[in-house]
């Protein structure tokens, strides 16, 4: 390893526990490889973003300039606002693609931070830049090809941006900062102001526009969900069950899903007040998964209670199913 790069390691990973600039003296050879380690994982990962979020542009550009903007169509959010702005004044889109966002761009940098907000503007001026130059080719003159096919290029590139960690759509920012002081989430926040842009669209163009634009916003959350999600969006199930031992071995040797077993009490229930320890199992598995694991535990506890709640995201542990020893 070039001493420079080992100094980049230490004063970057590893912080030095003392001042100056020696190597030998503080750090182990175990130190530095450990550091080195680390820093691979990093600048892995930040590739990996800057790929996504390159990716997500590109997308994002394609659904603008060769399906919805061409065609005079809407979408929803801060794009949709400076498709809107373009559709009535004849603004360049890139220009206004910067200069809606800007301001939420500003809040961003107070409500969120430093780090988000610059690869927040990097990514909202790569889109800029991309309609502004790339050869986007129009696709199709259909109404209803555009807002769907728009919708979801453009949904693909806004999710593919926020897995990179950055947003195109300077909307979500701002609803991030009115949740945070009021008891709406930030899905209901997107959807008013949303309800407003096309409320504008249908008195200032007409109801057709802003029907398609609604389409086209739909077509593009729901493509953001999935490129976020997956279609094997993951769901934690909780069972409550008298026969649990019965369960969880079906879980992990007949369904071979993971399974995590909680000790707790048994509170009231039909037969009155009863207090006695029993086992709570809680697993995670895909939402294709759920009707097989219902139908299991059916066979096995008709009166078993379950309650299934969406997971945002898992980290570690044993999410997929388990390869048995042969």
């Amino acid at each position: 390893m070039k001493p420079t790069l080992q100094k980049f390691i230490i004063r970057t990973i590893l912080r030095p526990r003392h001042k100056g600039d020696g190597i030998a003296e503080h750090y182990t050879a175990y130190d530095l490889a450990k550091g080195w380690y680390e820093f691979k994982l990093l600048a892995k990962g930040a590739a990996l973003d800057v790929f996504q979020i390159t990716l997500g542009i590109i997308s994002a550009g394609f659904g603008l300039k060769g399906f919805l903007l061409i065609n005079g169509f809407i979408d929803g959010g801060a794009t949709g606002i400076s498709l809107l702005i373009a559709k009535l004044t004849g603004t360049p889109l890139s220009i206004l693609i910067l200069l809606v966002n800007l301001p939420f761009l500003i809040l961003g940098m107070r409500v969120i931070g430093k780090a988000f907000t610059i690869r927040a503007v990097l990514a909202i001026s790569g889109l800029a830049l991309a309609v502004a130059f790339l050869p986007y080719p129009e696709i199709t003159d259909d109404k209803l090809l555009i807002a769907v096919f728009g919708g979801f290029f453009l949904g693909m590139g806004i999710g593919l941006t926020i897995r990179g960690g950055a947003v195109i759509d300077g909307t979500e920012v701002l609803a991030i900062a009115i949740s945070r002081t009021s008891g709406l989430s930030i899905g209901d926040i997107i959807l008013v102001i949303n309800i407003i842009i096309f409320a504008f669209v249908a008195y200032l163009i007409n109801i057709e526009v802003a029907l398609y634009a609604m389409l086209t916003y739909l077509s593009a959350s729901k493509t953001v969900d999935y490129v976020l999600d997956g279609i094997e969006e993951y769901t934690g199930v909780t069972i409550i069950s008298i026969k649990a031992k019965e369960i969880r071995n079906m879980i992990a040797y007949r369904l071979n899903y993971g399974v995590t077993v909680y000790k707790g009490e048994r509170g009231f229930g039909k037969s009155g007040e009863k207090h006695h320890d029993m086992e709570i199992l809680y697993t995670v598995l895909t939402r294709l998964e759920i009707s097989k694991l219902k139908k299991e535990v059916h066979l096995i506890d008709s009166n078993a209670f379950m309650v299934m709640s969406g997971v945002n995201d898992t980290i570690g542990g044993m999410t997929k199913k388990r390869r048995h020893k042969h």
